[in-house]
């Protein structure tokens, strides 16, 4: 791999082509998280295999590539969230009683269509759901990258949440929820 990686720091095409031949199918499952239609994912597979290639002279070899590159690819995203949704999306907050998923249920449901359903909330939410469960990031990292308050990256979490929750009461019905008793946080 580290030929591959020279190769394509001095501008070779076919190294190029070879990487990227290689990592679509892993960058393609980060975009698909973020984008909500195949042409949006194209985008950003386009713009982070770009800002890949631009900067893979700055790869510090000691590291793992596989996630130098994800960082990447995830900041395109956001990038491309920024430029294209962030301005003209306002979460409205609905007033819901709170309620908890059974977990039976949850454990049941597939990664994939726990994902379908992930993708059908609104962009801030999914963004920060998605930043903060799947990729690991902190509120006040969420708040950085995103260019929103960390209190922001908090209630559009919890939003997600509820939303979440409603989506999956919708696709498998009342027997997903029991009543929900005490608020926990887990920031």
């Amino acid at each position: 791999m580290n030929s591959i990686i020279k190769a394509c720091a001095s501008d070779d095409p076919n190294a190029q082509r070879e990487l990227v031949t290689l990592y679509y199918v892993y960058a393609s499952k980060i975009c698909r998280l973020y984008g909500k239609s195949e042409e949006e994912c194209d985008e950003m597979i386009n713009d982070g295999f770009l800002k890949v290639l631009n900067n893979i002279h700055k790869y510090d070899y000691s590291k793992a590539f596989k996630g130098w590159m994800r960082a990447i690819f995830i900041n395109s995203c956001i990038d491309y969230y920024r430029k294209y949704y962030q301005k003209n999306n306002v979460v409205s907050l609905e007033l819901i009683h709170d309620v908890e998923v059974n977990t039976d249920i949850i454990s049941t449901l597939s990664a994939e269509e726990l994902m379908s359903l992930v993708t059908r909330l609104p962009d801030s939410c999914r963004i920060v759901f998605i930043l903060y469960v799947i990729d690991g990031y902190k509120h006040h990292e969420i708040g950085e990258l995103l260019g929103i308050q960390e209190g922001t990256s908090k209630s559009n979490l919890r939003d997600a949440r509820i939303k979440l929750k409603k989506l999956i009461f919708n696709e498998y019905g009342e027997h997903t929820f029991i009543p929900y008793s005490k608020k926990v946080d887990h920031d």
